[in-house]
């Protein structure tokens, strides 16, 4: 199995991801934050349909473009019951269901913290996982509606999968997001990790993917010892201003 997934840059400091299964020709867009953009990038990708758009969680920039993409190409918008409060959702799925994109298969994996419904996608095949807002390249997404200890449960099921396992996260955060690591981690690898961000960010470069090898090493959200000391990174997080 192969997938090809193409990653580009919309509104503020959103990703958007589409992802190509290459046997079949099937497409699918993870989230819908524009689009105009996602049509855009899938005319420019020379792919020509989209067959599915799965959700991660109901917050509008990521759902604020089901409604155009279903009337586009009638693609079936999959995820978690909690999309309908913000836009159109056909087809609901939950914790350990699949979803099927010509012969990849995609499992949904629970990830309550940042909205209590919140959904991450895999492909064990492809050691290819799409994360939404429940981890990023060294952070966390907001705990919004879940607690903290519902969040470290979440990333403990991820930190479980494989160490090759590509991260692709929603947003580009990482380079606030290594200033805070640096805060907590002063090894000269860690430093030497944030250097090299913050040199791809200079160069309008995106960092995702990432690996779970390398967030399991760096993401403080990850080395956290237990669930304690994660809400307390949590929360130092939400007031960091550095």
């Amino acid at each position: 199995m192969a997938l090809n997934i193409r990653l580009f840059p919309c509104l503020s400091d959103n990703y958007g991801i589409l992802v190509r299964d290459a046997a079949t020709g099937a497409v699918a867009a993870i989230d819908a934050p524009d689009a105009d953009r996602i049509l855009a990038e899938i005319e420019a990708a020379g792919w020509g349909r989209l067959d599915l758009l799965l959700n991660t969680h109901w917050h509008p920039d990521h759902t604020g473009g089901n409604a155009a993409l279903k009337a586009a190409t009638g693609c079936e918008i999959v995820g978690p019951e909690e999309v309908r409060r913000a836009a159109p959702l056909d087809r609901v799925v939950a914790d350990g269901d699949t979803v099927d994109l010509g012969r990849t298969v995609l499992q949904a994996t629970a990830t309550p913290g940042h909205t209590l419904g919140h959904l991450v996608y895999r492909s064990a095949a492809d050691d290819e996982a799409f994360v939404g807002d429940t981890l990023f390249a060294l952070g966390c997404g907001r705990l919004f509606e879940g607690t903290a200890e519902q969040m470290w449960d979440s990333l403990r099921r991820l930190a479980a999968w494989p160490d090759q396992t590509r991260i692709w996260c929603a947003h580009e955060y990482t380079a606030a997001n290594a200033r805070f690591a640096l805060s907590l981690d002063d090894r000269p690898e860690m430093r030497a990790h944030a250097e090299a961000i913050f040199a791809a960010r200079a160069r309008n470069e995106p960092t995702v993917p990432t690996t779970l090898a390398v967030e399991r090493r760096f993401n403080p959200f990850l080395t956290a010892r237990d669930a304690a000391e994660f809400a307390a990174r949590r929360a130092a997080k939400d007031d960091f201003a550095g």
